[in-house]
This record gives structure tokens, sequence and C-alpha cells, in this order.
């Protein structure tokens, strides 16, 4: 079976927030998607390995940030490739709270939900929640997996659904994130980038590259 016939598939990407108590964590996600309209209801899978899973299935609320094309590629990093339980995700990045759910500013649009209903899967489980609030930030296209996987070079945590090992099969020769799996392709050699450079997407130093 070729499984990147999945990458045919239309997602979205996206920083799903929810409360640890008090504190606010999150991650990022890319399997959403709205079942009803009356009353809308959207559909969230999350990796039993995500520490954002538990965090939701204790508070029953979950919010939604749709990043646009025009989002700081940095906040994937952030929400995508750190651990909530080690790290404050929220240190740092702009967001506004709505219904007493942390939304990130630099989002063209943003959902809450409240939980009515799971499902287990062997390694997922799926949310369904049924919206209380949800409003548009901006004009920007929002930003599909397609335009990250391309554009922006991004690959996926392998917590993801979408998550294929043949991605971590790199060009011979080139200099990698070791913490998101960045390929960098600039015109400048890799090794004459100053000592400030840092990934385009998760904000990691130079010292993170490595030749592959």
């Amino acid at each position: 079976m070729n499984k990147n016939v999945f990458r045919n598939l239309s997602y979205g990407v996206y920083i799903i927030s929810t409360l640890d108590g008090d504190r606010s964590t999150g991650c990022v996600a890319n399997s959403i998607m709205q079942i009803t309209s009356e009353p809308a209801t959207i559909a969230l899978s999350m990796n039993h390995d995500n520490f954002t899973n538990s965090c939701i299935a204790k508070s029953g609320l979950f919010a939604i940030s749709i990043l646009s094309e025009t989002s700081a590629s940095s906040l994937i990093g952030q929400f995508g490739f750190q651990c909530g339980k080690d790290v404050d995700k929220f240190e740092g990045i702009s967001h506004t709270m709505k219904k007493g759910l942390p939304v990130i500013d630099d989002s063209c649009g943003y959902i809450v939900c409240k939980v009515i209903d799971t499902m287990e899967t062997s390694t997922h489980t799926v949310f369904l929640g049924e919206v209380v609030d949800g409003d548009i930030l901006g004009d920007s296209p929002a930003m599909t997996y397609a335009y990250y996987h391309n554009v922006v070079k991004g690959k996926s945590p392998k917590n993801a659904p979408t998550y294929l090992p043949e991605e971590a099969e790199s060009s011979d020769g080139a200099w990698v994130c070791s913490i998101c799996g960045y390929v960098y392709d600039g015109e400048t050699p890799f090794e004459d980038l100053p000592d400030s450079y840092k990934c385009p997407v998760c904000g990691q130093g130079k010292d993170k590259f490595r030749r592959q």
C-alpha cells in the first residue's frame, strides 16, 4: 500500500488549546472535521501520547486556533515539538482568552468546544465537541497541511495522525533540524550561515542541525 495517498486528503494546521488545571497548554493538530451544523459539532483526533489529550479529557474543553498561511511558522515548532508537561507553551505567545480557553492571536479564526463524546482507537482519542464559540480573526487563507509540507517545508510530529516514516528520508548531504525535521535548502551554504541562524519552523539554533 502506498501511504502517500493519504496526503491527497484535505487537512488544515491548527493549534489545539486546553487547560492543565488553571494553566494553559496545547499542541498542533491537523485531523479535525465538522460533523454537524445544528448543533455545530467538531471531531478532533488526538494521540494518546500527547499531554494535551489527557488535559482535554480532564477539563472537557478544547479550543481550535486556525493557523493561516501568514501565521508565524515558529508557532508550529513551539506547540508541535515540545511537551506541555515540561514547558509553558504559551510563554511569549500573544493570545486571548475565549470562554476560559486561550486562542492564538496570530490565526485566522478560532472555535471553542465542550466535549460531548469520545471514541478510542489503538493510538488516538477522537473527541466530539459541541461548538460554544467561534469567530474569524483575519482574512489570510487558512494554512493547509499541503502548504505546510510543500512551502514551509515542515514535517509532522510523530504523534500526528498524518505522520509517515517515509518523511524521515531526507536528501543525502542536507542539513536537517534534529528537533522538527526541517531540511535547510537556502542558497547560502549552511556552514556560512551566522551562528544566530534559527530553524524557521521550530526556532531552534544552528547547533541543532545535523548533516544527513
